[in-house]
């Protein structure tokens, strides 16, 4: 046991019994081919369809998304304010320390 050294936690790893993903998504790639070649109907409703359609369709949202801009850090912020103190600090002394 060190003081210094913090030991990682094991990851966590779930492997599906019943579940394969792979193979899930080669009946998908399959199932689009065949409606693209016109052998089966129309796609019925699925959930998956909906994601990410309300983030689009609401104004202000597609606002954040659009502008790309990270908001300011609390680090950069302080560094900011300690600044301004010095310098209203040289303005009213005519020294900083």
């Amino acid at each position: 046991m060190s003081l210094f050294r913090v030991n990682k936690p094991r990851g966590f790893q779930h492997n599906y019994i019943y579940y394969d993903p792979r193979k899930e998504k080669l009946q998908k790639i399959e199932e689009n081919a065949k409606r693209e070649l016109g052998l089966l109907p129309e796609k019925e409703f699925d959930p998956e369809d909906i994601r990410g359609k309300f983030v689009g369709a609401t104004s202000h949202l597609k606002r954040r998304k659009e502008s790309g801009r990270k908001p300011i850090s609390s680090g950069i912020l302080i560094m900011i304010i300690i600044l301004l103190i010095l310098v209203m600090k040289y303005i009213y002394t005519g020294r900083v320390f």
